[in-house]
């Protein structure tokens, strides 16, 4: 585990040259996939380590944010504070990987927050409209509010069993309260439906590299949150049924709302609530399947809906706008982009055989076990993820091509190299899914 920690270390000196340190995350994403891994906790160093669960989030965390170097390079052709914009990128992608691996409640916490701040800076500094500053302080104060409680409960176990390591606590049962002051920001992080306003406001004026790391890596902190708190909290039957109840309806909601939208990122942004409400069914449930289910989608979403959010940013470099009113007749000016969007819209519905599909059918099976008269909404929910994924595709590919848009401008091949490079283990990882059922 350290020997990564020294490998991200040692990229800082190479910030000058842009290509070489794309290579250096490149380099360490393959060195995370031959890292030796299993589903006990091991590498134990200094409080620090790994299980099946922080090694995928790590791989996650280290992919994603190769591809955001690869998404940026806007910012490194118009030398709009290039070197800074890799700093934060390269310290956000530390945090996070400090966050997976420590096996400390405190530490956790501690770097569950402090990614908030690199993510602050994308949005600030490289966002788009003058309102980043509003969705800013909605990112910011969602999060705070929603950790204080948490703080709080982290004291509380650390006066009364005088430990923070995972392993070493057992709550048992305790009152509504406490359990809700523990998994509250998690929550709020993934996020629940009803305290998502702030994700569709910061999706919309962050950079393209800030939604992908959004999108791809920062909800999944919720779920892996919820995850090691149930290692030693035992389930309130009574919430987690209305949380699931609250989930399912969500789900239904969100289909709806997303079928409003005009603007690109603020649909897929959407389209994220909805299968995180999924997510948080499966967790909620407490079974076998619903924590594998949980944990395959969460990486199938975060490649799927980053890669969205890179076909939405390659319409918005050529039309200047991402209103769907705008972005149509795409599949006569750019068509084999088209063919990309086509993928990941029917892998945004869960089609066979991304990860996507492999994750919902586990956890459909997870939450009908928990009750079957979810059915009804867990029917709705898919018919309507199936609508406003292909309303979305057809929209922007089909209709009056807007004529502002320039013929030169067909596609760099950096772009393919990044599409393909979002599809290619979204739909072929599900060979390896003898790993995630391993890890229960």
């Amino acid at each position: 585990m350290m020997s990564v920690f020294m490998y991200m270390f040692f990229l800082i000196p190479i910030l000058i040259n842009w290509w070489i340190f794309m290579l250096g995350f490149l380099f360490l994403s393959f060195l995370m996939l031959f890292y030796s891994f299993s589903q006990f906790f091991g590498s134990l160093g200094f409080g620090f380590g790994m299980d099946l669960i922080s090694y995928c989030m790590i791989f996650l965390s280290v992919w994603i944010l190769f591809l955001m170097v690869l998404a940026s390079f806007s910012i490194h052709f118009i030398f709009n504070y290039n070197k800074e914009f890799l700093f934060i990128l390269l310290l956000l992608l530390i945090l996070l990987t400090l966050s997976f691996s420590t096996s400390n409640l405190f530490m956790f916490y501690l770097f569950f927050e402090s990614s908030v701040i690199p993510i602050l800076f994308l949005i600030y500094g490289w966002g788009y409209q003058p309102e980043r500053f509003l969705s800013g302080l909605y990112l910011l104060f969602y999060t705070l509010f929603a950790s204080f409680p948490l703080l709080i409960s982290v004291f509380y176990i650390y006066t009364n069993y005088y430990t923070l390591f995972y392993f070493l606590i057992f709550l048992g049962n305790v009152n509504i309260y406490f359990y809700a002051s523990l998994i509250f920001a998690f929550l709020v992080k993934m996020p629940l439906v009803f305290f998502h306003f702030w994700l569709p406001k910061a999706h919309v004026e962050a950079p393209v590299s800030g939604s992908m790391i959004l999108a791809g890596v920062l909800l999944k902190l919720g779920g892996y949150g919820l995850y090691r708190v149930f290692l030693f909290l035992e389930p309130h039957f009574l919430l987690n049924g209305v949380l699931i109840v609250l989930s399912l309806f969500g789900g239904i909601l969100v289909g709806f709302l997303c079928l409003c939208q005009v603007d690109m990122k603020s649909m897929i942004a959407y389209s994220s609530v909805a299968h995180m409400g999924l997510v948080i069914c499966g967790i909620m449930t407490f079974g076998g399947f619903g924590f594998e289910g949980s944990l395959i989608l969460m990486i199938g979403h975060g490649l799927c809906s980053s890669g969205l959010f890179v076909l939405s940013n390659i319409c918005y470099e050529r039309s200047h706008s991402r209103s769907l009113m705008i972005n149509k007749g795409f599949i006569t000016f750019m068509p084999n982009v088209s063919m990309f969007w086509f993928l990941f819209c029917i892998n945004n519905m869960s089609s066979p055989f991304s990860l996507n599909f492999f994750g919902e059918v586990i956890l459909i099976n997870s939450i009908l076990s928990w009750s079957s008269l979810t059915m009804l909404f867990l029917a709705f929910s898919s018919f309507l993820s199936c609508c406003y994924s292909i309303y979305m595709y057809s929209i922007i590919q089909h209709g009056s091509i807007y004529s502002g848009l320039k013929p030169e401008y067909l596609g760099f091949m950096r772009e393919y190299l990044l599409l393909f490079f979002h599809l290619f283990p979204l739909n072929f990882l599900f060979l390896f899914s003898d790993m995630y059922i391993m890890w229960f």
